[in-house]
């Protein structure tokens, strides 16, 4: 039998995949008219401060997606000239990507687009709600992580 709190957290759980869903299709109908896909966003954007290893991109993105799904990411990015491979120095066969002219030319196009969402959806709902919930799906990610002895060290 749940306790009140476990319901509460199950009563949590649709919503919250209906939002992820809400939130990519919002990043589908920005990123889709440059020629993007959310997760080709996704990963070329974990690029844009530093040049990173697929691995280490799968990790910083951190919302479940396996090395391999970024690798073909990857490999899509840089065949559509969004995105370049460099050496490693600190490992021979783990290339790094960074985004290439156009990459980043793309981001900055789909920077005003998220920008218009995100106030249009904020100014709706409001920031203290918005801080609030952020506050709330914080310490629950932190308080699973904790009960599933997750440690954030492992690859995906």
């Amino acid at each position: 039998m749940r306790s009140p709190a476990g319901d509460a957290l199950t009563d949590l759980v649709l919503p919250a995949f209906e939002l992820n869903g809400e939130l990519l299709a919002a990043a589908k109908d920005i990123a889709e008219p440059a020629g993007l896909t959310p997760a080709g966003w996704q990963v070329l954007g974990a690029t844009l401060e530093e040049p990173l290893s697929v691995a280490d991109i799968a990790r910083r993105v951190g919302l479940g997606l396996a090395r391999q799904s970024v690798q073909r990411t990857a490999d899509i990015l840089v065949g559509k000239g969004w995105a370049e491979y460099l050496d490693n120095p600190k490992h021979r066969r783990a290339k790094l990507l960074r985004p290439s002219g156009k990459g980043r030319e793309t981001l900055e196009k789909l920077r005003a687009d998220q920008h218009a969402f995100a106030n249009a959806v904020g100014e709706e709902v409001g920031e203290d709600e918005i801080r609030r919930v952020l506050a709330g799906m914080k310490k629950i990610i932190e308080a699973s992580r904790r009960y599933r002895g997750y440690s954030g060290t492992s690859e995906q």
